[in-house]
């Protein structure tokens, strides 16, 4: 098992992304997070049912012993949403009562180990209050990638992690060649166009699982839970490659950018966050020394 399966503290993230509109053109009914990590998230529901347990099988995986693997099953039928526990150990609960099976009406508690989401329906005005007030906290306006208050925030719970459970994480800062040049030459608004395509690309290929934010004005971080040093340098090069490639329709023509990403491996030794930031800052700056446009790590020394 997976030592993330053990952990008894957190709720899986799911990648930010824009509120979905369903076939008929309706905002779809969703899920809020009262009470765990990811205070204020949203889950969409639609057509397809969502699986809630610690599985990480599950459409929305909770990771708490008191969980089971499979807790609860949420699907759409024609008069609405239902809610079926799935002979969990500790029971679903709807309103603080156990349930077997349920309708859920707007404004509903659900409670599972020390979860509680709120299903609203799709009519719901504090849907998309909850919805707006989320990104509003948590996201960087520009790019939709984490901002860097909560990348810190998420970055000390997987550091908690790898350290309980001695398993490795890596963290890379990538930052934009000669950005500023790309101010001053072409204006801000073209250089708001290269930050979103860094970010566009950073989260096309990112997996799940990773921590993607904007820490700066031209500076964006990766954290990788359950990666070691080589195959983070592998993903590193992917994006670098990826960025380079890029041909970028700014006001004097196509242009080509590129980025310098600099990887550390949380160490032994290591006391928190600002010890692995000023590891994969070190490595950044000796990108930038050896002529940028490449990644550096402990493996390239």
């Amino acid at each position: 098992m997976n030592a993330r399966d053990n952990d008894a503290s957190t709720t899986q993230r799911r990648t930010m992304r824009p509120q979905r509109i369903d076939g008929a053109g309706h905002v779809p009914a969703c899920l809020v997070v009262l009470q765990g990590q990811r205070l204020g998230q949203r889950i969409d529901l639609g057509d397809n049912p969502l699986v809630i347990g610690r599985s990480p099988e599950a459409e929305f995986q909770i990771l708490e012993r008191s969980v089971s693997r499979e807790h609860c099953r949420i699907w759409r039928e024609p008069a609405g949403y239902r809610i079926k526990d799935l002979d969990s150990t500790n029971k679903t609960f709807l309103n603080d009562q156990p349930i077997i099976e349920a309708e859920l009406k707007d404004g509903d508690h659900i409670s599972i180990g020390s979860c509680v989401l709120k299903f609203m329906d799709r009519s719901s005005v504090e849907a998309r209050y909850h919805e707006e007030i989320y990104q509003l906290a948590t996201a960087d306006p520009l790019t939709d990638l984490y901002n860097r208050r909560q990348f810190t925030e998420l970055l000390e719970k997987e550091l908690a992690r790898a350290a309980n459970h001695k398993r490795p994480l890596v963290l890379l800062i990538v930052d934009i060649d000669h950005f500023k040049s790309i101010n001053d030459r072409y204006g801000h608004p073209s250089g708001d166009i290269v930050l979103k395509k860094v970010a566009l690309t950073l989260r096309g290929l990112s997996r799940e699982e990773f921590i993607t934010a904007r820490i700066g004005g031209e500076e964006f971080a990766v954290v990788l839970p359950e990666h070691a040093l080589e195959q983070a340098v592998g993903f590193a090069e992917r994006l670098r490659e990826g960025i380079a490639g890029l041909s970028l329709a700014l006001t004097g023509g196509p242009q080509r950018v590129t980025v310098s990403i600099g990887a550390a491996a949380w160490a032994d030794g290591m006391s928190g966050s600002s010890d692995l930031m000023r590891a994969a800052d070190a490595e950044l700056y000796r990108a930038k020394q050896a002529g940028r446009n490449r990644v550096s790590s402990a493996l390239t020394v």
